[in-house]
């Protein structure tokens, strides 16, 4: 009994009396061993969580502000598989006739209206009716040409991967870059056939469905220089998107696209 008031106070288990029996001592619950620190395995308090997609900051969204089509963009960080040419097709179309592709030729056909850049289609309402489905069969043309039909050519990947760090010259210097530097379906830089000679084909196209007097080789031109001079300013406000939703509008526009 001494020796079991002594154990008592050192051991956390109840103290045996002299009339346990050995039933009772096999329902004593076994003292906790501590595991040797030896085996280096950490507590999974201790363990180091899983690294989410992307950077903190630099997810890309479906659509920038809901209004403008951002399919096509990967977040900072992510390494993707090459597109199929389903993919690419997909993506064209969904650049093309989402509800938010209807905000760019809108926008065009504000600004065409205002300098009077197409004397035929006139003023007014009908003549901001000609500018815009003129516009919106212009967009439509060149993200076909643009993602689609250059890219499965030419095996090139007509996705926007994100810089998403970097002071903001390096960031703007990559993303207006893009405008004529893309990815190889295999990962390696290529030039960007798919943008430049994509544009200067569908500004080709235009020419069937444009009045006789703008169908000239300066017009045609311009309107190439137009279209990759609109892609390389989406993308640098694809590359900075991320932080304005983050600082501006605390990731109001949160849902990220699912990266293909």
């Amino acid at each position: 009994m001494l020796r079991a008031q002594q154990a008592e106070g050192d051991d956390p288990r109840p103290a045996l009396t002299a009339s346990a029996s050995g039933d009772d001592l096999a329902r004593l619950p076994a003292a906790p061993v501590p595991q040797s620190s030896s085996t280096g395995a950490p507590s999974p308090q201790d363990q180091p969580g899983q690294s989410t997609q992307g950077t903190s900051g630099a997810l890309q969204t479906k659509r920038i502000l809901g209004i403008i089509p951002n399919f096509r963009a990967v977040s900072a960080d992510v390494k993707l598989p090459p597109e199929t040419v389903k993919e690419k097709f997909t993506d064209a179309t969904e650049d093309s006739f989402d509800y938010s592709s209807i905000f760019i030729p809108a926008v065009l056909a504000g600004y065409g209206m205002h300098e009077n850049s197409v004397p035929q289609f006139r003023q007014g309402a009908a003549g901001y009716g000609r500018y815009f489905w003129h516009s919106a069969v212009d967009q439509t043309s060149e993200n076909y040409m643009v993602e689609f039909v250059f890219p499965t050519v030419f095996r090139q990947d007509a996705r926007y991967y994100t810089l998403g760090h970097g002071g903001f010259f390096k960031r703007t210097g990559y993303a207006l870059s893009r405008a004529v530097v893309t990815r190889s379906n295999s990962g390696d830089p290529a030039f960007n056939v798919s943008e430049v000679f994509g544009a200067g084909a569908a500004a080709g196209i235009s020419n069937l469905y444009y009045p006789s007097a703008s169908r000239s080789v300066g017009n045609t031109a311009t309107q190439c220089v137009l279209d990759v001079a609109i892609d390389a300013g989406s993308f640098w406000f694809r590359e900075f998107w991320p932080d304005i939703n983050r600082r501006a509008f605390r990731n109001k526009y949160s849902q990220a696209p699912a990266e293909k």
